[in-house]
């Protein structure tokens, strides 16, 4: 089975209303759409434009707080575009609110418009000590008529400890937004990327924010680049690459998962590392 995915390295940039950014938006996806994507990835933190609006130049604007203000447009607008697409739309991440704390939400919406929420579950010292973001509860897998698929977001791929226990729950693909300000930032999320593929034998799908914001804090400077990544072994490409973007352009980039293969390098592959895990030593934390 096959399954077709396009990742957007979506451009972070000032905008002077909502209808900018839901113009971005839309952009994408109808993008993705001529390419016949199925899944198609955005990044970590791709509603924080909003927060800009209205500010002066060289002033900030709107707390991070502010962007759960912005919900219901936010799942209205992706919901409605996977329903008009047929797709499902991993809409990166937003600042939800639970209770009186804050959590890095990452959003799957499916072609009949209902969704899916996974929080952040490491949560990075900035967002700790700058915004007051909370780490998530748990974990849970996603069943696509393609399988399961996981959904782990920028710093949690570089815990091979929960990446462990969604694969034991039966996925096969992890979807990872990520937001990383520097290069030390996007090759630990990328390195880890590719760690979590050759340990697991599974595909991997990361995008990151390009662009800047000049009105919010912490998003005045991205470093990013999309990728499909895949194990390292014969009927994968060398470096472990299916597919990957020019850094920090505006752009996608789409990819053909062929799942039967991941089934073919964990049975014969020349390592099989899922299979010589020892479960006897260390178990899959499920």
């Amino acid at each position: 089975m096959k399954m077709r995915v396009s990742a957007v390295q979506f451009a972070l940039k000032d905008v002077a209303n909502v209808e900018e950014w839901v113009a971005q938006v839309k952009h994408y996806v109808r993008n993705a759409s001529e390419y016949g994507a199925q899944f198609v990835l955005f990044p970590e933190f791709v509603t924080t434009p909003l927060l800009g609006i209205g500010a002066a130049p060289g002033s900030a604007g709107q707390p991070i707080a502010s962007l759960s203000d912005y919900t219901a447009l936010y799942t209205e607008l992706f919901s409605g575009l996977a329903k008009e697409y047929g797709m499902y739309l991993f809409a990166g991440t937003h600042v939800t609110k639970r209770g009186e704390s804050l959590r890095n939400t990452a959003f799957l919406f499916k072609p009949d418009g209902s969704w899916h929420t996974q929080d952040k579950l490491h949560i990075t010292p900035t967002e700790v000590e700058s915004w007051n973001v909370e780490p998530g509860d748990g974990v849970e897998v996603i069943d696509t008529p393609f399988g399961k698929i996981g959904l782990l977001t920028c710093y949690d791929i570089e815990f091979p400890e929960i990446v462990r226990m969604v694969r034991a729950k039966g996925a096969n693909v992890i979807f990872c937004p990520s937001c990383t300000d520097d290069r030390h930032g996007f090759y630990r999320v990328r390195y880890c990327c590719h760690a979590r593929a050759v340990e697991n034998q599974i595909y991997i799908v990361t995008t990151g924010t390009v662009g800047s914001l000049a009105r919010v804090d912490f998003m005045r400077a991205n470093f990013g680049q999309a990728a499909v990544i895949t194990p390292n072994d014969i009927p994968f490409p060398p470096r472990g690459i299916l597919s990957e973007g020019d850094i920090n352009a505006d752009m996608l980039i789409t990819a053909d998962l062929d799942l039967s293969l991941l089934d073919d390098v964990r049975e014969a592959g020349s390592v099989t590392t899922w299979r010589d895990r020892r479960t006897d030593l260390y178990t899959d934390w499920q």
